[in-house]
């Protein structure tokens, strides 16, 4: 029977990367984790819910059943344009919640190096700084990391609102 080496002379391993998928969101590239993506899709026609805060764009019936959809746009201080033929879906999923975020483009995926992440911008405004984890330089310029978290805990603050009410 082999003994296993000792981890001194093991050959090291490459740093564990993370693949992320990248999304446009007013005009700047953001990065998602790749597991959290349930799918990506052609966003589809919205109803909106009265009193809710103007990032939750409403609600859609996504493959038989409804899903809350995000617009992140103006919480990171970008203008909430209409959407082109570019614009997707992409559904989120986390600890069995799903949730859509409207997107302008998903440009494609990538990885990244978890210890390259530097800390996101001072200067951004609070809401903005909180969803954003950091932030990544790849050849394409600056991506944004959001702070998926953050993102769901969005419906927290969702939640405690319509109680106030």
């Amino acid at each position: 029977m082999e003994t296993p080496a000792p981890a001194e002379a093991r050959p090291e391993t490459a740093a564990a990367s993370t693949e992320v998928v990248i999304v446009r969101l007013g005009g700047c590239r953001y990065a998602l984790p790749m597991p959290a993506v349930a799918e990506v899709g052609r966003p589809p026609s919205l109803t909106r819910v009265p009193g809710v805060p103007g990032w939750m764009a409403g609600v859609a019936n996504w493959r038989g059943r409804v899903l809350a959809v995000l617009d992140l746009r103006p919480l990171l201080s970008a203008e909430s344009r209409p959407l082109d033929r570019r614009g997707r879906l992409v559904v989120l999923t986390r600890n069995g919640v799903t949730a859509g975020l409207l997107t302008e483009g998903v440009e494609g995926t990538s990885d990244i190096d978890p210890e390259v992440v530097e800390p996101s911008l001072a200067h951004l405004p609070a809401v903005t700084g909180a969803l954003i984890s950091g932030q990544i330089t790849d050849p394409g310029g600056p991506v944004g990391v959001l702070d998926l978290e953050a993102v769901f805990g969005l419906a927290d603050t969702l939640a405690r609102s319509r109680r106030a009410v």
